[in-house]
């Protein structure tokens, strides 16, 4: 079943996390303010004047963020396929940082970039791009294209960028609408909100020392299809524990959602896999949209220093709730 729900903008969502206490005054010796500027095929998000994150909307299959620089500092999601360091692996390479993309859309695949029956999530335009105090934010126009070169559905996308003095986090809200004709959300495990995590950060691996947990107290790979309110995936990076919190709003459809958060560093809301995931009939995880009309999803991802304990996720998700 389809659920509709009203549209709330990331900027009052940020608002309400203001009034809820979320967002820690900022430091008068380190600049807070988020800078947004277009560079013609990207955003260049900039956090206090420093580098915090691009938004490359042209030249790929899908736009991506990358990289993500959290709290003190660190890199954490992984650099390839966009660079090739040493010690990196190189599997997956729709695995782009961080995305929103599905295995299954009226039979279309948009989560992968290789083999038969691709599309393309394109963008159109933006149609707003706030920079400001402890927050900025964007809207952007995006086409879901079919490999005959015709639009599937289109989406309304509004991200939104907020700090304070120890954490730093990202609010989705997609709206996906069947603008065409009905949309369905196929049952696989291959989306949708995902993110690649650093290499050191993974439970496996030459250099992984990460762990999972999520609110039902479900740990590293146990976390795998499991339905939850959040996840949160920490490990070293560099020097320091980081951590990254992922929040599904109780507004989603079918919340809370299942997640496909794996060993390897893949981090990721999908609501649609129930055939893997709990292992129901072929097909119990399609959702359908009907012509005309439309679904939203927002998630939040906190980006945090230790793990979730040393970042409160428990009482930051109570807090993001309300």
């Amino acid at each position: 079943m389809t659920r509709h729900v009203k549209k709330i903008s990331c900027g009052a969502l940020l608002w309400l996390a203001l009034g809820s206490g979320l967002l820690q005054a900022a430091n008068p010796l380190s600049p807070q303010d988020v800078k947004i500027t277009d560079q013609n095929d990207r955003l260049r998000i900039e956090i206090g004047g420093q580098f915090f994150s691009d938004y490359v909307y042209q030249g790929a299959r899908r736009p991506y963020m990358y990289p993500i620089i959290g709290p003190g500092g660190q890199a954490m999601t992984r650099n390839w396929p966009m660079k090739s360091p040493e010690g990196e692996e190189h599997d997956h390479p729709h695995h782009k940082s961080l995305w929103f993309s599905h295995g299954e859309v009226n039979k279309v695949n948009f989560w992968t970039d290789e083999g038969a029956n691709l599309g393309l999530i394109v963008h159109e335009k933006f149609t707003k791009i706030v920079s400001g105090s402890t927050e900025g934010s964007f809207q952007e126009a995006i086409k879901w294209v079919g490999p005959d070169g015709k639009t599937v559905c289109t989406e309304d996308r509004t991200v939104g960028i907020g700090n304070s003095e120890k954490l730093r986090w990202i609010d989705f809200q997609i709206t996906i609408k069947a603008s065409e004709a009905d949309v369905v959300f196929g049952d696989t495990k291959e989306g949708s909100m995902g993110i690649r995590l650093a290499e050191t950060m993974r439970l496996t691996g030459k250099t992984g020392k990460g762990h999972i947990i999520n609110s039902a107290g479900q740990k590293d790979g146990d976390t795998w299809g499991k339905r939850a309110a959040w996840c949160d995936y920490y490990g070293p990076v560099n020097n320091a524990t980081v951590g990254v919190a992922f929040f599904d709003h109780p507004q989603n459809p079918r919340y809370p959602t299942t997640w496909h958060v794996r060993d390897y560093g893949l981090f990721a809301a999908n609501p649609f896999g129930l055939h893997d995931f709990e292992k129901k009939p072929v097909g119990a995880g399609d959702m359908k949209i009907p012509s005309g009309q439309s679904v939203t999803f927002r998630y939040r991802m906190i980006f945090h220093m230790g793990n979730e304990k040393d970042a409160d996720i428990a009482g930051l998700y109570e807090k993001y709730i309300k």
